[in-house]
């Protein structure tokens, strides 16, 4: 038994691992830091980073409202939707010019681009509280060639309700006179109507 413990001591002794040498493990951690520091560069150069600018970086908005805008079509005699979204007021920060744009809310297309001056005759629309009409020149795109060049339009701004409408009109005039020192509040008032009408549809729905 003597013997054959010897000989199964030898033979473990011969099939464990050798002791690692402190050395080589510090040149295998070396080895791996090493791998994990390489570069690699993208296949494709991507291009640098375009900034796309809107024309509205030197303005402030001072008026929204969410409104539908409708144009006469001289030819047909007929009301053509232009869009939905917000209606604004934007004025200008060195001359403070003020101009209305309405962008279309899911192309952001323009609808409507034409300084709010002191000629632009507002109107109910059709004996309605909640749509006002007025002519102006204007230069939005072209609704069938997406050209931009002024056109002598006749606009129809229609809205959730007659309040929202209302403070429309108080922001219009205000601009149109020059008086627009109570914007702020206008504006923060016309918000809150916006969101109660919303509060209002959301109700209705449930």
């Amino acid at each position: 038994y003597t013997h054959l413990s010897h000989s199964m001591a030898d033979a473990a002794a011969a099939a464990a691992p050798p002791a690692e040498d402190p050395k080589e493990e510090e040149e295998g951690a070396d080895d791996v830091e090493a791998e994990a520091q390489v570069e690699f560069k993208p296949l494709i150069e991507l291009p640098p980073e375009i900034v796309i600018k809107s024309g509205e970086e030197d303005e402030d908005v001072i008026f929204k409202m969410r409104t539908k805008l409708f144009r006469f079509n001289e030819p047909t005699k007929e009301w053509k939707e232009r869009g939905t979204g917000d209606v604004r007021f934007l004025r200008h920060k060195e001359s403070n010019k003020v101009r209305v744009l309405m962008r279309a809310e899911k192309t952001l297309r323009v609808r409507a681009n034409h300084p709010l001056s002191t000629t632009l005759d507002l109107k109910p629309h059709a004996g309605s509280d909640r749509a006002f009409t007025y002519f102006t020149p204007d230069w939005s795109e072209d609704p069938e060639t997406g050209a931009v060049e002024q056109q002598n339009e006749l606009f129809a701004f229609r809205f959730a309700n007659a309040e929202n409408a209302g403070k429309f009109k108080e922001a219009f005039d205000k601009c149109k006179s020059g008086d627009v020192k109570d914007m702020p509040a206008i504006k923060m008032d016309a918000e809150d109507a916006e969101k109660a009408a919303e509060s209002k549809e959301e109700a209705k729905k449930e």
